[in-house]
């Protein structure tokens, strides 16, 4: 809603327009009128929609032209003043006012007309025979009012109308030659619809409707308002109520209803708690509320967005197979304006055997947005209504801002989530294979992705010591010349060459001691293609002799030419790298040294250690608390008791070992 509006009154001299101002300023008709009145201000707390009202005074006698189409072009709304027993005053709002008034305003931003028919006191006929044509003449016409600013009849109606034409315009929401809602109109109460419209049956239950209302009014409807509400819609139409609950059509026909009644704030209170503004369009604070994202952070959603998001799936999986078919995709994005998903998204996340998106998939896609780029995924959790859904103030409660990575490292912890892993190779080494690989994917799957469909970015779970984390993988552009900074930022990087190419190893040479030789971030080199022969790598280095030598861990091999899934091990272990970089790698064997080994070990260490500590608490606990009783019996229990204790933590130490 606009932060003020601007009044200003126009017409010939001598119909009153000072008058009227004067009148609602001192509540009495004025002894002595001026030529013009300076310009006022209402304070929003005396106004009935509670925002600051300038009211501007036109004098021809005062004023030159110039002076007056600058007041045409600052207002928000224009009186054409007439009085009700001059002709000539009401001929000169057709022949003068309202064509000076649109020459001086853009077509598409044409300011909305009161016609006020002033000194009704001094007659007994109303004007609006004469001025009803008139209105149906012009589109820009709001409404018109007859007034005395001497007997102080409907001056306040006049200002409070004039208001509500800046704050309420029928003008974007109805066309009154077609007695129907305009289109856009129509498209935006359909959104509304489809949010409210909780589970997704196309009608709006008396839950759905009472949701509606407290979100809208702050109030819900008593029961008898609700069956009276459908009862008017019924009256009216044959489809507008179903099963009890109201269609879209019967939610369309009461929105057109309470603008033919002059109700038409009652739709504009609904649409601005959507998010539209006065022009029908999604605002920009609505769609991109402020997250500021520190250096070395990084952005994910919470909790209650998954649980909003899976409320979305759940929604909109007709069929309860746990994936969304297209025709189940577009019905979810049919509240968006554009379709935000390409097919490059089915080659991005896990599908089914049909292709399409699965539950797990359609979570990733989300969690992938809102890493790479926040604002976008803000863009889409307000088309979906997170906000109104969830009652908050905006979609930037969905967000989660990281910590800085600094600090993890300094603490050798992380509460993230997402890890981003960066795949590095010479053209044809395998990177695309070791993508789709990860969405369980094998060669013969790989084949049937088209190359405009191919994508650059993978993304799904794996699960470190009993923690479902994200893992993205995204495939890095191999010309050494135009990497960037942000393709080396990441937490994990993976160099992959193909085993049976003699040159392919010695690209990943050079990018590992271009970028990534002084650098913290973990490195694995990846034989990709294992299945074949290898060949011996034209390099100073074999694969082997250069890891020893830069203390990485060795070539893992690996292929995705086989007839099942591909083994995901290797993804396991690039996140638990990703989330340990503080420990240094030399192998992925079980040798105590690589990240992976001393990791596990480290949180057996810690596991031991607790027991033991729980263990020397509950002798000394019971030691304190029965100190005078020196019944052997009791020094029996607490041994007894320890060595319970000391048998539980060794087998949990034992079941660790045998895991790994």
């Amino acid at each position: 809603m606009r932060k003020d509006v601007r009044i200003l009154l126009v017409g010939e001299p001598k119909v009153g327009k000072t008058s009227l101002i004067m009148s609602l300023v001192s509540e009495e008709f004025p002894d002595e009128v001026p030529l013009r009145a300076e310009e006022i201000t209402i304070p929003a707390d005396v106004t009935p929609e509670r925002v600051p009202t300038h009211i501007v005074d036109y004098s021809e006698a005062e004023q030159t032209e110039e002076q007056l189409y600058q007041e045409i072009s600052k207002a928000n709304v224009i009186c054409i003043v007439y009085s009700v027993n001059n002709k000539k005053s009401i001929e000169k709002v057709t022949s003068h006012w309202i064509p000076l008034i649109n020459d001086r305003t853009d077509k598409d931003s044409r300011v909305p007309l009161i016609l006020v028919g002033n000194k009704s006191d001094l007659v007994e006929h109303s004007s609006m025979e004469t001025i009803l044509p008139i209105m149906n003449q012009y589109q820009d016409i709001e409404t018109c009012v007859e007034c005395s600013a001497k007997n102080l009849k409907n001056i306040s109606e006049l200002f409070y109308y004039a208001q509500k034409a800046v704050l309420h315009p029928t003008g974007p929401l109805y066309c009154p030659e077609e007695k129907e809602l305009k289109p856009s109109c129509i498209k935006a109460l359909t959104r509304i619809f489809k949010i409210s419209d909780l589970d997704n049956d196309g009608i709006l239950n008396d839950n759905e409707l009472n949701f509606f209302q407290r979100t809208c009014f702050n109030t819900p409807l008593a029961p008898q308002a609700l069956e009276d509400v459908k009862n008017v819609v019924r009256r009216n139409m044959t489809d507008g109520v179903k099963d009890n609950g109201l269609t879209l059509k019967g939610f369309l026909f009461l929105h057109t209803l309470f603008i033919q009644r002059g109700r038409h704030e009652t739709t504009w209170t609904v649409l601005r708690r959507f998010g539209y503004d006065d022009d029908l369009e999604l605002t920009q604070e609505y769609l991109f509320p402020l997250v500021k994202v520190p250096p070395d952070c990084t952005t994910e959603l919470n909790h209650n967005a998954y649980l909003f998001l899976q409320s979305v799936f759940d929604k909109h999986d007709k069929d309860r197979d746990c994936a969304l078919s297209p025709e189940e995709v577009k019905d979810l994005f049919k509240v968006f304006p554009y379709m935000p998903w390409g097919p490059d998204v089915n080659n991005t996340v896990c599908t089914n055997d049909k292709g399409w998106i699965t539950y797990q998939g359609y979570l990733s896609q989300w969690t992938l947005t809102t890493y790479l780029d926040v604002q976008r995924s803000l863009e889409y959790l307000g088309y979906l209504g997170y906000s109104i859904i969830y009652e908050q103030e905006s979609q930037a409660a969905a967000i989660t801002v990281t910590r800085n990575k600094r600090i993890d490292l300094q603490k050798k912890q992380t509460q993230r989530s997402v890890f981003r892993c960066n795949v590095l190779g010479a053209r044809g080494s395998g990177k695309s294979g070791f993508l789709q690989a990860f969405l369980g994917r094998n060669l013969q799957r790989q084949r049937r992705i088209r190359e405009d469909h191919k994508s650059y970015y993978a993304i799904s779970t794996t699960y470190v010591y009993g923690q479902e984390k994200y893992l993205l993988l995204h495939e890095v552009m191999p010309d050494l010349d135009f990497l960037s900074e942000a393709d080396m930022a990441c937490d994990v990087v993976c160099l992959v060459y193909d085993v049976n190419n003699p040159r392919s190893f010695e690209y990943c040479a050079k990018v590992y001691k271009q970028c990534f030789i002084d650098s913290k971030t973990p490195c694995v080199v990846i034989a990709a293609k294992s299945d074949l022969h290898e060949v011996r790598q034209h390099y100073s280095l074999s694969p082997h002799e250069f890891c020893r030598k830069h203390k990485l861990h060795p070539p893992q091999p690996f292929t995705c030419n086989m007839t099942e899934a591909p083994n995901k091990d290797i993804y396991t272990r690039l996140t638990t790298m990703a989330m340990y970089p503080h420990a240094r790698l030399r192998c992925m064997c079980s040798c105590n040294r690589c990240t992976y080994c001393l990791c596990q070990n480290l949180l057996k260490l810690e596991l031991l250690r607790s027991v033991k500590a729980q263990l020397r608490r509950v002798v000394y606990n019971r030691h304190m608390a029965q100190a005078d009783l020196k019944n052997s019996t009791f020094w029996l229990r607490a041994s007894l008791g320890a060595t319970v204790f000391a048998v539980l933590g060794f087998a949990m130490y034992r079941a660790l070992l045998k895991t790994r």
